[in-house]
């Protein structure tokens, strides 16, 4: 497996394993751009418009997403530092200058109630025999950059965890983890368009073996903070390549056009379906 290497700023980049911060990596070290999975999963649902905007302006932390980011540093011993604001409510002027200063050094602010909160969800992560095992911290290396080129666009990816014997791990934090949910949850947020991206990663630099199936690790938010382990079946992860190429030809026709169009043009529409039942 190929090791990663070490940068402190913007280099040319070759095709490779980085061990670099993640301000870095979302900033986008290739020259001219790169497609990250992120960006793949937004040109296969929005317009290119959407997605030009969006990779051109940063969106700013919320806090809907700090306990997600807290439990993914204390799981994976790699992310923002955690500081907790010794107050509950944040409705201060006071508190809420604290707070932005927090962000401002690209740390993670926390209630006290928060941080108990987190250290519970890991907890329960560990007390979880398959889930412990694949990330337990020994068994692999957090957070590490992926970057390579796929006729002629580069791609990029970020693994939660890389494991030793070439197995791809990813940690979500998630409102429901019920099997029953799981289909809308991995639609929604488009993680088998991930799962396929970064299986590619991994495959077009011997980063993985081929033999182990990419895992996601999924914890629930509320107590008692319960884990599943899944993967994506055959039918989703063919879904997910396909839109992955969706993505990757809209991504290299509009950079060579120069051109991000907005939707299609629709000069009719119709009511929804369900509604036109009503009157058939």
């Amino acid at each position: 497996m190929t090791a990663a290497v070490e940068v402190e700023g913007p280099a040319e980049v070759e095709p490779g394993l980085y061990d670099i911060p993640a301000e870095l990596y979302h900033a986008d070290p290739i020259p001219g751009g790169s497609l990250s999975s992120t960006g793949a999963r937004k040109l296969a649902t929005l317009c290119p418009a959407k997605f030009k905007y969006w990779s051109e302006h940063p969106q700013p932390p919320k806090k809907e997403f700090d306990l997600g980011t807290a439990a993914h540093t204390l799981v994976l011993g790699n992310g923002p530092e955690l500081v907790v604001v010794n107050a509950e409510k944040w409705t201060t002027n006071a508190v809420k200058a604290e707070v932005a200063a927090i962000r401002a050094e690209g740390k993670t602010p926390l209630k006290p109630s928060e941080l108990e909160q987190v250290k519970a969800m890991v907890a329960a992560l560990r007390a979880d025999e398959e889930a412990s095992a694949l990330l337990h911290p020994e068994s692999g290396v957090a957070e590490q950059s992926a970057f390579w080129e796929d006729n002629g666009i580069w791609r990029r990816a970020r693994f939660d965890w890389l494991r030793h014997d070439g197995q791809l791990v990813d940690y979500k934090t998630t409102k429901s983890a019920n099997p029953i949910d799981l289909p809308k949850v991995i639609h929604d947020w488009g993680y088998h368009q991930q799962q396929e991206y970064y299986l590619d990663a991994g495959l077009a630099l011997d980063l993985v073996d081929p033999e182990k199936p990419f895992q996601f690790v999924l914890q629930e938010k509320e107590p008692p903070y319960l884990v599943v382990v899944t993967t994506c079946d055959p039918m989703a992860r063919e879904v997910g390549r396909h839109l992955n190429t969706v993505a990757l030809n809209a991504y290299a026709i509009c950079r060579e056009n120069g051109e991000w169009p907005g939707y299609m043009p629709n000069p009719m529409t119709a009511l929804p379906s369900w509604v036109e039942r009503q009157y058939a």
